[in-house]
């Protein structure tokens, strides 16, 4: 594993869902870390992880998260944590793309 990832030089990949794009700063067997850039009014369905917990840090912008059906207005430095089995869904809801931190860990 690097110690340094200069983040600016690494191209942006194309998530599974079409407004989702990411970078993969930490890619280990146990958990991982990604930048994840949302387009404007893009949306993840509602999904579940059985074997880890996810958290989201908020780095720009206001995105939608719901954990176990609850819906919460995020801002900037906001953190939210989907513990294993819980579904969840990240939207968002504005006209400018936000940035987020998401990770896991099992």
């Amino acid at each position: 594993m690097k110690n340094y990832k200069e983040t600016a030089s690494m191209g942006w990949v194309s998530g599974k869902i079409k407004g989702f794009q990411g970078r993969d700063l930490i890619d280990m067997e146990n958990g991982g870390l990604k930048m994840i850039k949302i387009d404007p009014f893009a949306s993840y369905p509602v999904h579940q992880h059985p074997d880890k917990t996810e958290y989201i840090y908020v780095l720009q912008g206001n995105p939608e998260i719901t954990v176990d059906g609850k819906v919460y207005h995020g801002k900037k430095d906001d953190f939210f944590i989907s513990p294993n089995s819980v579904k969840h869904s990240i939207a968002n809801p504005s006209e400018k793309e936000c940035l987020l931190l998401v990770g896991a860990i099992k």
